[in-house]
């Protein structure tokens, strides 16, 4: 019976997956921080670059404290990294200096694990990255092998990029990452041994979405196959366009003969936990999902496909959707393939809703597609078609763009903020709008204690808190009698 380890994706991907990236505040996830460290994951799947500006943007927590304060509460587990090339928050890459800067204080706050993901499969851009995080701190790096379904995406595919890091010594593990859903069980039994060959020795994880229904089976077929860990969300963070849900994992493992190794019992406590907070907060539950073919030719992921929706309700042409799906195919294959991973699927599925809104193909454009055209994303796996590159690049704002430099450069950076500042409140400001760092260290520290149970006494108080005519409130349960009075008396 083989040893399986899980890693657990709640905080980080299954918040961004189920709830928008928006469900959880730092003081929530202290909350459950301590229990979730004994239930024995590989590692915490915590954060990202994307996942910190949510913090400031939409919380006004500081992310560097949401770290270093979770790091303190979880000594013994792990807390994850992912990033995507060379870039912190903003979409463009980023001098190596200042990425240097920014693995170097992420590793001081705490941060034990980095996953490396090149949306291009750039080896050489893997390899950069591994090396600047190891001489920061020495931190584990595994290297990300994103799953996408095209003519060129073959297993020898993976198996050449798999082989073209397997021997350097700053890359120490490798996992296959299925952001939409894709794999089939069937496709996991030729993939993960053609990977397992190419690595030697070194391990081999999997982190396959539920967006279709065919991750749970594909994780156990992947496991059979040779992976050693597989990633998993908790309770009402898991299935729906998340990862599989943790504990009927762990049932399925063990019906096949496999040894999950967690704490049960700590894991049904942290389970109960996340669901009374998605009850008292209003935030939905995963479900199993059922198996829709549509997603095999279109990649799009369920909360891409739930963005668009929203944005072509806010303008009145909801029934447009099955139109921006398809273009959004034909855009995808304008583009070369790229695969629908972060920042590919906002730039595809944007320019497919502009087209379809405009009426005119290509008439508008983002300056992130133009900077895609030009390379500045990598190469794609396929040339740009020729006939929509010249449309995009024969306007005014690419050559403007054009005339940019590429990267920005670290002392230009530093420039823009003369005068001493911490590191890391530079690293923050120089990639997002001042006002809203301004209100992140104005808001101070978080709150250290959350309750599930009092939340919704807490919405009521700030719902009646804006309605001056609500003198006086009385709030009785059992074992609970809260009186407040304008005066501001309180029984």
């Amino acid at each position: 019976m083989a040893e399986i380890d899980l890693v657990d994706v709640s905080i980080r991907d299954g918040n961004q997956s189920l709830w928008g990236a928006t469900g959880l505040a730092t003081r929530q996830m202290l909350e459950i921080a301590g229990k979730l460290d004994r239930v024995g994951f590989r590692a915490i799947d915590f954060t990202s670059s994307s996942h910190m500006a949510v913090a400031v943007r939409y919380f006004r927590d500081n992310p560097w404290e949401r770290i270093r304060r979770m790091r303190a509460a979880m000594p013994r587990t792990p807390l994850q990294f992912i990033t995507t090339g060379l870039r912190f928050i903003a979409w463009e890459q980023a001098d190596p200096d200042f990425m240097r800067i920014v693995y170097r204080r992420l590793q001081a706050c705490g941060i034990r694990r980095f996953i490396l993901l090149e949306p291009t499969h750039d080896a050489a851009a893997v390899i950069e990255a591994a090396r600047i995080v190891k001489q920061e701190g020495g931190a584990e790096t595994m290297a990300a092998l994103t799953f996408t379904l095209s003519d060129v995406h073959d297993d020898a595919f993976y198996a050449g990029f798999a082989a073209k890091l397997a021997g350097n010594p700053d890359i120490d593990l490798f996992y296959v990452k299925d952001p939409s859903g894709l794999l089939s069980p069937e496709r996991a039994g030729t993939l993960i041994p053609a990977i397992r060959a190419a690595i030697g020795r070194k391990r081999l994880e999997v982190h396959l979405h539920c967006t279709i229904g065919l991750g749970p089976r594909a994780s156990l077929a992947a496991v059979e196959a040779g992976a050693e860990a597989v990633h998993v969300g908790i309770g009402p963070l898991g299935n729906g366009t998340s990862l599989p849900e943790a504990e009927r994992m762990i049932a399925n493992l063990r019906e096949a003969g496999h040894l999950p190794k967690v704490d049960a019992a700590a894991l049904a406590s942290v389970a109960h936990y996340w669901r009374r907070l998605a009850t008292a907060e209003g935030l939905p539950s995963g479900r199993p999902q059922e198996f829709d073919a549509s997603f095999l030719r279109h990649q799009i992921a369920g909360g891409v496909m739930t963005t668009m929706l929203r944005q072509l309700t806010e303008v009145k042409l909801e029934h447009r959707l099955a139109d921006v799906i398809a273009e959004t195919e034909q855009v995808r294959a304008e583009f070369g393939q790229p695969i629908m991973v972060t920042p590919f699927p906002q730039m595809v599925c944007s320019q497919a809703l502009f087209n379809v809104v405009a009426g005119r193909r290509y008439a508008q454009v983002s300056d992130q597609v133009i900077r895609y055209v030009m390379g500045r994303f990598g190469r794609p796996t396929r040339p740009v078609d020729a006939a929509v590159e010249a449309a995009i690049l024969d306007r005014p704002r690419a050559r403007e763009i054009e005339r940019e430099p590429a990267v920005l450069a670290l002392a230009e950076m530093r420039a823009r903020f003369p005068g001493a500042m911490p590191e890391e409140e530079f690293l923050l400001r120089a990639v997002m709008p001042s006002d809203q760092v301004d209100a992140m260290l104005a808001a101070g520290p978080a709150k250290a204690r959350y309750s599930p149970d009092a939340a919704p006494i807490v919405a009521l108080l700030r719902q009646l808190a804006a309605r001056p005519a609500a003198r006086d409130l009385v709030v009785e349960r059992p074992g609970l009698r809260l009186a407040l009075h304008a005066g501001g008396a309180v029984g």
